[in-house]
């Protein structure tokens, strides 16, 4: 028998959701066959099948979130395709009820059934109840009656809900994320749920006493989303839970910015020699490789070369220790529709030129936006470039990526008049094109006289490299 676990889907993910199984159990599957699919808050991705064998067994069913190492799933070996089978046996647990009208004991049963029309008999409803311990072994795991997935349960617990109100359009009725998302947004969209809780108190009430009864309501009805309902005054608000993306990207940048002293150094750049480039073979770029030539493959050249004269700034932070890296393999990050970001990596970028990291990015951020990545797309990144660049910002100082120690803001390139000077040292105004680079660095790495070097190495190549020649 094998094991199957969730995997280790990139470097910070600690959890993930089963979407789909394409194997039930009893069925046969071969090695590197998809076997389950996985969503993450990076990636989705189909996951296939360590080895050959026939299903078992699955622990997990689709829909629910589990930890990274959990076992989702048994595999057998051919031999072992009649275990399965022998958990046939399971539905002949049913027909035990068959067997409880054995003639053998006869007077028991007889018993609770006219004990039943007696007041007295309460007793006897509770053996019925005794045939429930199979799903109160499930119970436990919702707190409830439900099985719920971790996220969902947490979603239930935090805003006060009751899981037996919530209708699940899940496999087998399961309450997904979605059905608890759509229960807050029902709940909260009707500021008078308050008043009907009220309401069954007050009949009961004068049969005894009002006041006792009505604190409870009101103890119960704010309690589920106080903080939610002070940041909604206005009847025409909404609230909108965050995605899962967005959750853990923001838990990173705060983990960031508390383990790392950032600090920031901005470079402006003159790109008129890369601007002549591509002028001169725009066209031609885009009919060879069918799309357009941005000024990011340059900037990502220019920093992969400078890297190489940098070391300290290609590395990542330990425990009191540095970790050089050899290769660069640049993270870019990218925009998910505004979404969320992720940030795929360009692997050993230090040897490919301009033309084969305009591709590697251009793929990747494609396969990023169609949720194509997989798990090694998003791993091992050891220096980042964040591009706002195409929205005309003029200085973005972005979060390191941990554990690197440092992240590059390509910002807003325009016209604009500069100094130029010949050949001779005469001086002439001239329109080129021109923007800023920032970069946030890890104080603990270098100090700010290796990083304003760095950063001057970078704008000498974009300016000074004959990038005609290079395409």
């Amino acid at each position: 028998m094998t094991d199957i676990v969730m995997p280790q889907l990139g470097e910070s993910v600690t959890e993930g959701t089963i979407t789909r199984w394409f194997k039930a159990v009893g069925e046969s599957v071969t090695e590197d066959e998809p076997l389950f699919e996985v969503s993450t808050d990076k990636v989705d991705t189909e996951v296939p099948a360590p080895c050959s064998g026939v299903v078992a067994e699955i622990r997990v069913p689709e829909g629910d979130t589990v930890d990274v190492g959990t076992v989702l799933a048994v595999v057998g070996d051919g031999a072992a395709a009649p275990a399965p089978a022998p958990e046939a046996p399971a539905p002949e647990a049913a027909p035990e009820p068959a067997p409880a009208p054995e003639p053998a004991a006869p007077a028991p049963v007889a018993e609770p059934q006219v004990a039943a029309p007696a007041p007295a008999p309460a007793p006897a409803p509770a053996p019925a109840p005794a045939p429930a311990p199979a799903p109160a072994a499930e119970a436990p795991v919702a707190g409830s009656g439900q099985l719920l997935s971790p996220l969902v349960r947490r979603l239930v617990e935090d805003n006060g809900l009751d899981p037996a109100t919530i209708p699940g359009t899940g496999v087998g009725g399961r309450i997904t994320r979605s059905d608890v998302l759509a229960a807050i947004d029902s709940k909260g969209s009707v500021p008078a749920a308050p008043a009907p809780a009220p309401a069954p108190v007050a009949p009961s009430a004068p049969a005894s006493s009002n006041p006792p009864p009505a604190p409870p309501a009101p103890s119960t009805a704010p309690r589920p989303r106080p903080a939610v309902e002070s940041l909604r005054p206005g009847s025409g608000d909404r609230v909108e839970p965050l995605n899962k993306i967005r959750q853990l990207t923001g838990e990173h940048m705060v983990m960031s910015k508390n383990t790392a002293p950032h600090v920031v150094t901005a470079v402006e750049v003159d790109y008129e020699a890369v601007e002549r480039a591509r002028r001169a073979y725009r066209d031609q770029f885009k009919a060879e490789e069918g799309f357009s030539l941005t000024y990011l493959p340059f900037i990502s050249r220019a920093v992969v070369d400078a890297l190489h004269e940098f070391p300290h700034m290609n590395a990542s932070m330990g425990d009191g220790e540095v970790l050089l890296h050899s290769d660069v393999n640049l993270a870019i990050a990218v925009d998910l529709d505004f979404q969320g970001l992720l940030a795929p990596v360009v692997r050993n970028a230090q040897s490919k030129r301009l033309r084969a990291i305009a591709r590697d990015i251009r793929d990747l951020a494609d396969r990023a936006r169609a949720r194509n990545l997989g798990p090694d797309d998003l791993a091992g990144g050891t220096f980042t470039i964040s591009n706002s660049g195409n929205f005309g910002t003029l200085m973005v100082t972005a979060v390191i990526n941990q554990p690197q120690v440092a992240i590059l803001s390509s910002d807003g390139i325009s016209r604009k008049p500069v100094v130029v000077r010949d050949a001779l040292g005469n001086e002439t105004l001239g329109i080129h094109s021109v923007g800023v680079l920032t970069l946030s660095w890890d104080h603990r790495a270098f100090d700010g006289a290796y990083a304003a070097a760095f950063m001057d190495r970078v704008r000498e190549i974009l300016e000074t490299r004959d990038w005609v020649a290079e395409l």
